[in-house]
């Protein structure tokens, strides 16, 4: 009598990472690593010490159904409820965009642009000064999973931070996440849709740095997108309109009124509309700086600065 086969984790991942594979996964080891590990309960690392076990039945049957929902192009994020961004671990939905690996070089070019300012406006002091009268105060427009500005946060303690986004499901997955990283009384949360909730305010706010990983997908572009794209993440976070420059365009028009002359913005696009991009930051108040590229050596940040009211 035929004996029936044992699914050991060593040949779950195996088997899965063919049929992924197949199913025009774009890394399909490290997907079936996460799954299987969620669906174990372990961290990933641990499935290495564990290749000869055999799951119980139910991690199999939870571990199928993953597998299924991916192979049918749902993200693993998605799957998993999680997504490391900047070695940080935040919670993800469908509420907001997945945090991708580009987006950590807005990170970098935003803490080293406050650290300059702050040390510009205040020459010789040592950060410890509690009496601070004027910390880097920054904003992030359509902040998601607040994964940005609250990696802002840890590494820049001294900061004022705001987090803007117009959708109150992905604003409260934002404050969840400042609550497990212990940040949340750093960071001010605000519905709104780019600048409209503030025009009101007396005195009116003002940013040293703003800053948006906004809509920039063009409408002809995201046809073109991958099924795990177009058929999960939030199309209000990923496509502008017909061009894939009307919200950063927006941006430019509103945000000269809540920055002081000397002030930053910073903007991650597509590298098609770099130029557009760079078009619409090269024109008064509006001097552009320069463009930031991924490590694909793609066109991915846009910085400018204000010069003139």
């Amino acid at each position: 009598m035929t004996q029936p086969e044992t699914w050991t984790v060593g040949k779950l991942l195996k088997w899965t990472t063919d049929f992924l594979r197949k199913h025009e996964s774009e890394s399909p080891r490290l997907d079936a690593e996460v799954l299987l590990a969620f669906a174990r309960g372990c961290q990933r690392i641990e499935l290495y010490t564990a290749f000869e076990e055999e799951p119980a039945e139910e991690i199999k049957v939870r571990f199928r159904e993953l597998v299924k929902k991916r192979s049918q192009g749902e993200p693993v994020a998605y799957l998993v409820g999680n997504k490391e961004f900047f070695s940080l671990n935040f919670k993800v939905t469908r509420d907001c965009l997945i945090p991708r690996p580009e987006t950590e070089h807005l990170v970098v070019a935003v803490i080293d642009l406050a650290k300059q300012l702050d040390a510009a406006q205040h020459p010789g002091e040592g950060r410890g000064d509690e009496t601070n009268p004027q910390p880097v105060r920054i904003i992030d427009l359509g902040t998601g999973s607040g994964c940005i500005a609250i990696t802002l946060a840890k590494h820049l303690p001294h900061a004022q931070i705001t987090a803007v986004d117009r959708s109150d499901a992905a604003l409260a997955l934002a404050k969840q996440n400042a609550d497990a990283h212990g940040v949340s009384d750093r960071i001010e949360f605000v519905s709104s849709d780019w600048f409209n909730a503030f025009a009101s305010r007396s005195p009116q706010p003002q940013w040293d740095i703003v800053f948006s990983n906004p809509p920039y997908i063009s409408q002809a572009e995201y046809a073109k997108l991958s099924k795990t794209v177009r058929e999960f993440e939030p199309v209000t976070a990923l496509v502008s309109g017909p061009d894939g420059t009307e919200d950063i365009q927006k941006l430019a028009n509103q945000a000269p009124s809540f920055m002081p002359i000397g002030g930053y913005v910073l903007v991650e696009m597509s590298p098609m509309i770099a130029t557009k991009v760079q078009n619409i930051f090269s024109t008064a108040p509006w001097s552009y700086e320069k463009t930031i590229k991924d490590l694909s050596q793609h066109a991915r940040i846009v910085v400018a600065k204000k010069i003139a009211n």
